[in-house]
């Protein structure tokens, strides 16, 4: 795919399945997911349309996983449409059994790469976003496939409203320093923290993922950063 000053190649790392599903979950990745696929046909995304004009506000989730944390956010925030971004097959089939289940309707997925969407969504438009345990791709040399860079973080930050806060959470440590030192040369971002509880506490709005108690399991600890978006800067009438 040749590449253009506003069209970047993009390179899917990492799976796209895994074990073989069941039948259940098949059946719901071939009639349910068709259904809430996030259409990337018009430029930008009509997102009124897109939650059938019912949601106050949108928020936004990349690399849900297995969609603890995503379904959580939907059930108590019904009045919220949330965009979740997983390539991961099997990851989008938990999530699907757990909308099933709860009957949870507020939800319109993404099964491909982050940025794919980001290029097509309205500039200020979501209310909150959340970037939880992303893979840290530890080897020096797999670095570069990590999804926080700059230019990532000014898709983000396009597509985020004024003082939205951004959450992002890893159990990496060289991950956790890696997203501070890009985020806090950012310009568009402004990281409120105080205090060592500011990023070592989740708080109650902040449900765990089975990625953060693998981890708890495993003997590491988890940061929990919440990025401010810096209000854009207005332009006087003449």
């Amino acid at each position: 795919m040749p590449t253009t000053e506003n069209h970047r190649k993009r390179i899917l790392y990492g799976r796209r399945r895994g074990k073989a599903l069941r039948k259940s979950q098949q059946y719901a990745i071939d009639e349910i997911l068709p259904k809430l696929q996030v259409p990337l046909d018009k430029d930008p995304i009509d997102l009124h349309r897109l939650f059938d004009g019912k949601a106050q506000d949108y928020w936004l989730e990349i690399g849900f996983g297995a969609g603890e944390h995503l379904a959580w956010q939907a059930a108590h925030h019904p009045d919220m449409g949330i965009i979740g971004c997983e390539p991961f097959l099997n990851g989008v089939a938990v999530l699907l059994g757990k909308l099933q289940k709860d009957d949870i309707s507020n939800v319109r997925i993404h099964n491909e790469a982050a940025e794919l969407l980001l290029e097509k969504l309205p500039e200020a438009s979501f209310g909150r976003a959340f970037l939880l345990f992303a893979d840290p791709w530890p080897k020096s040399s797999h670095k570069k496939r990590r999804f926080v860079t700059d230019e990532n973080i000014q898709a983000l930050a396009r597509a985020l409203k004024d003082d939205t806060i951004l959450r992002v959470s890893t159990d990496h440590t060289d991950y956790g320093a890696w997203i501070l030192h890009h985020f806090l040369r950012s310009p568009d971002f402004i990281w409120d923290a105080e205090h060592p509880e500011d990023w070592l506490k989740r708080g109650d709005d902040w449900p765990q993922t089975r990625y953060e108690a693998k981890a708890l399991r495993e003997g590491r600890k988890s940061v929990y950063y919440r990025f401010r978006r810096r209000p854009r800067k207005t332009v006087a009438k003449t």
